[in-house]
């Protein structure tokens, strides 16, 4: 290879260099606010066996359908890079035997996710994302706190353009009921399915609703609603999720389509969109996924959880040109002038930083000091 070759980062993907003030305070922010609530972190490897989400997410999801990066090792096993972080999350929930923990335990992951799509402003094929997951209570309080931790996030970053989408898909007792209505009517309009509605339909008829294409999603809008056919139980939990998000003083608006991407959601289901009309539209979203656990290892254990785009939040904070909070993060500069001098000069730098002190020493000729915050 010649020493002019150029590297560059694969098309999709970013580097986050130190000088990156506003990136560096969201990810602080983040953090702060996941301890505020009670989080832990947890950090899950880069790459799972594929049948994880296979299992989990579902056939019909555009993550299994369509974004996977999943290869083969030496080993010819199959292996795929995250795309999400919930159900490697409940991978270790059970393998780690934390449903013998008080719970619920309350986990969250800010790390790198895969997935094969269109690069775009804030939408990237590497891209990072917070998870917070809070598994082993059915409480409709935990789905109103969950959906109430990312409204103060944006209350601390000063974001106030968005709108909260919230919906209940109801459980296995009510939905299949359902299911057997909504095959009824795209049965008798099965004119109005592209491709992608049709391999929906398929393998999760439920999943037909996160289509993309517009004039499907029109034509959606006169099926019947999961909404409509909720049990007593499931519509009993939604009020309650209802009533503590009043409690907090958060808005919310009824999406009676929105039934999220992934296969193992049950009852509550919420996003957070942005003022962004397309595809970046969504910054947040999440909700109850009480059979998940259950399908990795018959546990039957409830959960419910969120994800949050953070390249997808950065970008609208910096299309309104936020800027960090002006504190002094970096570490105190020695600048030592005479080359002769540097050696001699580390027993005080090493002093000070002992005591707490962040410290930078900075040697030679032509000496130039940049801080990271």
């Amino acid at each position: 290879m010649s020493d002019r070759t150029k590297f560059q980062a694969p098309r999709g993907t970013h580097d986050v260099l130190p000088s990156e003030a506003l990136w560096w305070h969201l990810v602080r922010t983040i953090e702060e606010l996941a301890a505020d609530y009670g989080f832990g972190r947890i950090q899950t490897p880069g790459f799972e066996d594929t049948a994880l989400f296979a299992r989990t997410s579902g056939a019909a999801s555009d993550v299994v359908h369509k974004e996977m990066y999943t290869f083969a090792d030496r080993s010819d096993r199959s292996l795929t890079l995250r795309p999400e972080g919930t159900a490697p999350i409940c991978r270790a929930y059970v393998e780690r035997g934390m449903h013998r923990d008080p719970q619920p335990v309350k986990m969250y992951t800010l790390a790198p996710m895969y997935r094969y799509g269109a690069p775009g402003r804030g939408r990237y094929r590497e891209h990072y994302q917070w998870s917070a997951e809070a598994i082993g209570s059915s409480d409709p309080a935990i789905d109103a706190e969950i959906v109430q931790l990312y409204h103060e996030l944006l209350r601390r970053l000063g974001v106030t353009k968005w709108e909260l989408h919230l919906n209940s898909i109801g459980d296995a007792n009510c939905r299949p009921a359902y299911v057997a209505q909504l095959n009824e009517w795209l049965d008798a309009h099965a004119d109005v399915l592209d491709e992608d509605a049709r391999h929906k339909r398929a393998t999760s008829p439920l999943q037909v609703f996160d289509v993309k294409n517009p004039e499907v999603r029109d034509a959606l809008e006169s099926a019947p609603k999961i909404g409509e056919s909720l049990c007593d139980e499931c519509r009993e939990h939604f009020d309650a999720v209802r009533r503590y998000l009043d409690v907090y003083g958060v808005p919310y608006v009824i999406d009676a389509t929105l039934v999220r991407g992934l296969d193992y959601y049950t009852r509550t289901t919420f996003e957070y969109i942005g003022p962004d009309e397309n595809v970046n539209s969504t910054i947040a979203g999440g909700g109850r996924y009480d059979g998940l656990v259950k399908r990795l290892k018959g546990i039957d254990v409830p959960a419910t959880g969120i994800s949050i785009g953070v390249d997808r939040l950065l970008a609208g904070l910096l299309a309104r040109n936020a800027e960090p909070p002006e504190t002094f993060d970096g570490p105190v500069v020695v600048l030592v002038l005479d080359q002769s001098k540097v050696a001699s000069s580390q027993d005080m730098v090493q002093a000070l930083r002992a005591a707490g002190i962040p410290m930078a020493a900075v040697g030679g000729d032509r000496p130039r000091v940049t801080t990271a915050p």
